[in-house]
């Protein structure tokens, strides 16, 4: 039993509702046993396991949050010198107002901002403002926009038969029920589901919640049919950038979709691992912050402007949405060709041109965890549960891990011909964790 797997054991017992902070850092997600449970040190695109083994990542890079890699040192030197000149006091830091501007230069039809820490409670803001400026309750929904109770309330269905369901694996116990029926979902390309909730619902929506791109590009014109509704009736278009923001491009990946929202949400990305999410808005849309409570301590201290200051200086100097775009064409044209030279079924879910996220799948669940253990064996984390491209992955990483799959795909085929491939899955045939189902 590895020390970390042992540690997280007693994680469990102490933290309910899985063990972790986050679900998609369970570390039973997709190998139980054998993925690193916790890391003691990350720099780049390398991490150190409480067992003292090191892997590169090829999975989610810090769930998306660290296009530019781990512990930067340009980030870093920007928030080690604001933590050494004081990091919270009882005055505002001015260092808010300067990423205010430059998000705004950055998306010049924004006018107001707004910061928090996390995407969640960022997208709640956003979701409290468009409800105090348009003095309405309902939010459509696409996508994923965190664990508060305005998004989970979509889970509630329209009746206690339906409670749970319209999202697999995301439970809304804890959400009142009295929220039933103010969050309405509508799945991602579909303007049946969307054209019936501005009908059933007109006059009485605030808010379109959703994110412009997910695992592929939107279908043509939708993004621009549900811009012209949202004009014609009133209703405050939001766009969730909390994941696509600056991979597709510097700045929200509406600036390349050719459609501008009301108000656009960020985090993740924007710190490169340091806490900070804003809201932006033009100021009609944002108008009903000036009357809704909307405080707390936190969304004031120096860290998270400084960082996000810093990553954003960075990331435009280097063009790291180029990078990430090239990478991941790169990994899907790689990945794919060394899968078919060892007749192993691998495809992707997107093959988009500039792929912000990268969802690959095996043909069985067996096939996927037999690919994970190898991999970690040979150093390297990397399943099917995608891989976001970073900064960080330099040509010669990269080579080093198309070597590790090409052996890895070899000893799947292998395994395949010979008939044993469940015998030699390490784990013994653990079932991983699951996650959620998604409305994109």
């Amino acid at each position: 039993m590895l020390k970390g797997i042992e540690l997280f054991k007693h994680a469990q017992k102490r933290f309910p509702g899985g063990g972790t902070q986050l679900l998609s850092k369970h570390p039973f997600m997709r190998a139980p046993g054998l993925w690193p449970a916790y890391y003691k040190e990350a720099y780049g695109c390398e991490i150190i396991d409480y067992d003292d083994r090191h892997f590169y990542d090829f999975a989610t890079n810090g769930i998306a949050a660290c296009t530019l890699g781990f512990a930067d040192p340009d980030v870093s030197a920007a928030v080690i010198e604001a933590v050494r000149k004081g990091s919270m006091c009882s005055q505002n830091c001015y260092e808010e107002v300067q990423l205010a501007d430059r998000l705004c230069q950055i998306h010049p039809w924004a006018e107001c901002v707004r910061f928090a820490r996390t995407g969640g409670e960022t997208a709640a803001i956003a979701a409290r403002i468009a409800r105090a400026t348009t003095d309405r309750s309902r939010i459509a929904i696409c996508g994923y926009s965190g664990w508060t109770d305005w998004y989970i309330a979509m889970n509630l269905g329209a009746d206690e038969e339906h409670f749970g369901k319209v999202i697999d694996g995301m439970q809304p116990w804890g959400v009142p029920r009295e929220l039933r029926g103010t969050s309405l979902a509508f799945h991602f390309d579909n303007f049946e589901e969307f054209d019936k909730i501005i009908r059933e619902h007109r006059g009485k929506l605030a808010a379109v919640f959703m994110e412009p791109v997910r695992w592929t590009m939107p279908a043509k014109g939708f993004l621009e049919h549900i811009r012209e509704v949202c004009s014609k009736e009133g209703i405050l278009l939001i766009f969730d950038e909390i994941t696509a923001g600056w991979r597709l491009t510097f700045g929200g990946s509406h600036k390349i979709l050719g459609v501008t929202p009301d108000m656009a949400v960020f985090a993740k990305a924007l710190g490169n691992g340091h806490p900070v999410g804003a809201v932006i808005g033009t100021r009609a849309a944002m108008e009903g912050a000036n009357k809704a409570f909307i405080s707390s301590t936190y969304w004031t201290e120096r860290v998270g402007s400084v960082a996000a200051l810093a990553t954003l200086d960075k990331m435009e100097k280097i063009n790291v949405s180029k990078i990430i775009c090239d990478t991941g064409q790169e990994f899907m044209t790689r990945m794919s060709a060394i899968a078919a030279a060892h007749g192993v079924e691998y495809t992707f879910r997107n093959q988009m041109e500039l792929p912000a996220l990268i969802k690959p799948q095996f043909a069985n669940a067996q096939e996927s965890t037999f690919f994970t253990e190898q991999m970690l064996n040979k150093g390297f984390i990397h399943s099917d549960i995608g891989y976001d491209p970073t900064a960080a992955h330099t040509p010669e990483i990269r080579e080093l891990f198309y070597k590790a799959a090409d052996e890895t795909f070899g000893q799947l085929a292998m395994a395949k011909k010979r008939g044993n491939l469940n015998d030699l899955i390490q784990t013994g045939g653990t079932e991983s964790k699951k996650g959620f189902g998604r409305l994109n």
